[in-house]
């Protein structure tokens, strides 16, 4: 996280008739963990929890757009030894986001799984919105730290106390484990209409806000993951995955190509080239921040507009929209020297009569990069490989493999 962000939990755009239409009409991907029973850990040692459905109809027409950690951190200003399962499910294709357990007895939270950030916090009942929060008093391991926890957006702070307390995702289990207690959302625009209740991030220690161990680095040492790494699929209209200390390879559809890290603070990757059809490149941007955080493809604001004119999409409130009999020539991005390409199907993120929503965004940040967000998630299986500090590609399997 860090200074200014259009908030990260809302539609950055007005709300409208046709963003109400958008919220209206697209299914919400969630992720609930403990409040359903685990099934029972398979040969592989992956262990499988399921999931309920939620539609987008229960919620505001305001939630439709994700900007995480890395657009915070940057001060992003949108231009419109044992394996955990945690299955994923799609809210519009636009929000990823489970339960966890908190305190003794555990308290079920929904929370993002953000690659973009690195805290882990919650609301307390007065930061709540009338939403499910963390009562400290009701659990027997709480402890106070009272160190001040603050996270600035561009609409107000969130701000709160660290403290310890037990933390279990699925049956993986951290006792004593140091996140943030927050008493304040004011400041987040639409806080009360998003399903989710927090934020656990999985980006690396620098990104911190908070003292003590982020989440994975508390998890790979305390010996439970089979592997230090975890790996995304987040399906289309259908059931994902998160992986805890493996991935799952009926997801996976191909060889992995692997980048190094290029900075251990969100998961950078160097950026060959993005291009536009088979041979127009259309980027010189050097580096590329996968983020599931982030709900579209997110870039330069040239390089954007110029991809956008070229493929002849309008923009209507805020979003880029085509005819959706158009046909569009793929959007590559580069990558350790691999294609790895997006087609019409790929980008579009919602339909509306015969308008189609694309799923990219311009960008103002310090410096040139593109943010490969769920868009491109769901189409790419991401490995992520926190021993080693690389990351690894590979096409996704398509079709509903969960169980």
């Amino acid at each position: 996280f860090g200074s200014s962000l259009c908030p990260a939990f809302y539609l950055c755009h007005s709300p409208s008739s046709f963003a109400k239409m958008v919220a209206s009409t697209t299914t919400v991907l969630a992720v609930l963990l403990g409040s359903l029973a685990a099934a029972p850990a398979s040969a592989s040692g992956l262990l499988r929890v399921p999931v309920a459905r939620l539609d987008a109809r229960d919620l505001q027409p305001q939630a439709v757009q994700m900007l995480l950690g890395v657009a915070a951190s940057l001060g992003v200003v949108p231009k419109r030894g044992r394996s955990q399962d945690v299955l994923l499910k799609n809210n519009v294709n636009m929000g990823y986001y489970g339960e966890i357990r908190v305190g003794t007895p555990g308290q079920s939270l929904a929370v993002v799984f953000d690659t973009g950030s690195s805290d882990l916090w919650v609301p307390t009942k007065q930061g709540s919105a009338g939403k499910p929060f963390y009562a400290s008093g009701n659990s027997s391991t709480h402890e106070t730290v009272a160190t001040p926890f603050q996270i600035s957006y561009g609409s107000g702070d969130v701000t709160g106390l660290v403290c310890r307390d037990t933390l279990s995702i699925g049956e993986l289990q951290l006792t004593n484990f140091t996140f943030a207690e927050v008493d304040s959302t004011s400041g987040l625009h639409n806080w009360g209409t998003m399903p989710f209740d927090g934020v656990l991030g999985l980006g690396f220690p620098a990104l911190s806000r908070s003292p003590g161990l982020s989440v994975m680095q508390a998890l790979v040492q305390s010996g439970e993951l089979e592997k230090p790494v975890f790996g995304f699929y987040l399906a289309r209209d259908m059931p994902g995955e998160l992986v805890f200390g493996g991935v799952d390879p009926a997801h996976v559809a191909g060889e992995f190509t692997w980048l190094d890290v290029m900075r251990e603070a969100w998961w950078t990757v160097a950026l060959d080239a993005v291009k536009l059809g088979s041979i127009l490149s259309v980027s010189a941007t050097p580096m590329a921040i996968v983020d599931s955080g982030t709900s579209m493809l997110a870039g330069p604001e040239m390089e954007v507009k110029a991809i956008m004119a070229m493929i002849g999409a309008d923009t209507l409130q805020g979003l880029y929209v085509i005819g959706c009999a158009a046909e569009l020539p793929s959007l590559t991005f580069t990558l350790g020297g691999k294609d790895f390409s997006l087609s019409t199907q790929d980008l579009v993120i919602e339909r509306v009569g015969d308008m189609c929503v694309l799923g990219i965004q311009s960008i103002d940040m310090g410096e040139p990069m593109w943010i490969l967000g769920d868009v491109f998630m769901r189409k790419y299986y991401v490995q992520f490989d926190w021993g080693q500090k690389r990351l690894g590609f590979a096409l996704a399997a398509s079709g509903n493999n969960l169980v």
